[in-house]
């Protein structure tokens, strides 16, 4: 008891100090690296992902693909990526968001896969009954169907990006990870629990957006067929 009253204690002070939040090396810059390396790396495995994802599930063609890759993808040990990645490309965001997106595109693109192939293929067949093309089909019935999973698998991305973010300071770039790779350094307890708790308080953060969103982009009728977690 008395440790865990020390360690809020520890971070609580180290929150409450008005250098943090000041300077090229204080929170708010951190979070503001954190968040672009984060945001662009969720922005590129969207995109592969979800079209990935959209078109194989529709059609059925190379669902085995897919899945297999997405399954070796999972596997690979982010911060070796981001290692092998800077000894091949040298020190620059590249290893960065190269592992990251990696470490994303799979949770987006199976449950995207998921999603679209879940629907019934009665109501496929009934748009194609009134005339809907292909395209339609998948954008107004398969996509809308499929919103729950699809959301679902963009926020366990998001979660995981934002966690494993912190690899970007390990090559020498920043981010909230440099909080903890500099306390750890310095034997600095102060710097590495508070850095571990703003990454913490960030990734929920993010869990409550897409549960907002959730709410938001998903019909009532829907919500209650996918896991909230």
């Amino acid at each position: 008891m008395n440790d865990f009253l020390n360690q809020t204690e520890l971070v609580w002070h180290w929150l409450t100090s008005s250098g943090q939040w000041h300077g090229d090396e204080g929170i708010p810059a951190r979070l503001v690296e954190h968040l672009t390396y984060s945001g662009l790396s969720l922005l590129f495995a969207a995109l592969i992902g979800l079209s990935l994802g959209l078109l194989v599930g529709h059609t059925g063609r190379g669902a085995f693909a897919v899945a297999s890759v997405a399954n070796l993808a999972r596997a690979v040990p982010t911060f070796g990526l981001v290692v092998l990645v800077v000894t091949l490309a040298g020190l620059s965001t590249t290893p960065v968001l190269v592992a990251l997106v990696a470490l994303a595109v799979p949770p987006i693109l199976i449950n995207t896969f998921e999603g679209v192939r879940g629907v019934d293929p009665a109501t496929r067949d009934a748009a194609r009954g009134v005339g809907m093309t292909e395209w339609q089909i998948l954008a107004r019935v398969e996509v809308p169907m499929a919103l729950p999973l699809i959301l679902l698998g963009l926020r366990v991305a998001a979660i995981q990006v934002v966690a494993t973010a912190t690899v970007a300071a390990y090559p020498g770039l920043g981010g909230l990870g440099r909080f903890i790779v500099d306390g750890l350094s310095r034997n600095d307890y102060e710097l590495v629990i508070g850095g571990s708790t703003v990454v913490v308080a960030l990734a929920l953060v993010v869990q409550v957006a897409f549960t907002a969103l959730r709410r938001v982009a998903v019909s009532p009728g829907l919500r209650v067929a996918v896991p909230k977690s």
